[in-house]
């Protein structure tokens, strides 16, 4: 999920719109309050933040420097319409993974975006790989057994998030706060139906199912796989 810290909403719209177009799960604050109250209810569940320096409440450099000091080291990629030298270097220094000015490219911010996302978790692989299923973080396509499988946005989205967590049981409610909003209608069938496409594109004849319904819990994708025996 990526924190979006803005306070002007045509922009923070603008940004949210597009980044859940990508397959991102996006959490919205106008200001610094809602901001820290976010990382500290959510903060685990939070892949990257892009935060404003001007917030009504604060500036947002100070949310940096306090979340820099509490250790915290999800990546914070600034955005704000200060493009002196001098700002630029003061938050960098203050812990931003990146610094982007306003007005801005969406597809550079995607980039960067990405960039920063690879560095904390692919520093050196860009794929995922469970058992005989395999999963590239650039192109957003998966292989099983020896075949191509092409993926919408929100079903690489989905099976990331399983293949980030093997064989661990996700409820409903946990798969929508990672791949959907937060705030997503928990009385939505939305999950099993993304589950369903995602094990009719998975399952290929003659090969072993890899999600599994745990009844009353949720899902896992089990580790093990290949053909069956």
């Amino acid at each position: 999920m990526i924190l979006l810290v803005e306070d002007d909403a045509r922009i923070a719209s603008f940004i949210a719109k597009g980044l859940k177009a990508e397959g991102y799960a996006v959490a919205v604050a106008p200001d610094t309050a809602t901001a820290m109250g976010v990382m500290e209810a959510r903060g685990a569940d939070l892949d990257l933040v892009l935060l404003d320096l001007g917030l009504p409440d604060g500036d947002g450099m100070g949310v940096l420097r306090a979340w820099r000091a509490q250790r915290l080291r999800h990546p914070v990629i600034i955005l704000t319409a200060r493009d002196d030298l001098a700002s630029k270097v003061a938050g960098l220094d203050a812990g931003a993974t990146d610094y982007v000015t306003k007005p801005f490219s969406f597809d550079e911010l995607l980039a960067r975006i990405r960039a920063a996302l690879r560095s904390v978790d692919q520093a050196v692989s860009t794929e995922l790989v469970v058992g005989d299923l395999r999963l590239d973080l650039l192109s957003k396509v998966a292989w099983r057994g020896g075949r191509r499988i092409e993926l919408a946005h929100r079903e690489w989205a989905l099976l990331e998030l399983f293949m980030r967590s093997p064989n661990q049981i996700l409820s409903r409610t946990q798969i929508l706060n990672r791949v959907w909003e937060y705030d997503f209608d928990p009385g939505s069938n939305v999950v099993d139906v993304y589950v369903s496409y995602l094990r009719r594109k998975l399952n290929h004849p003659g090969l072993i199912p890899l999600l599994e319904t745990v009844r009353g819990a949720g899902y896992r994708l089990v580790a093990s796989g290949g053909e069956r025996g």
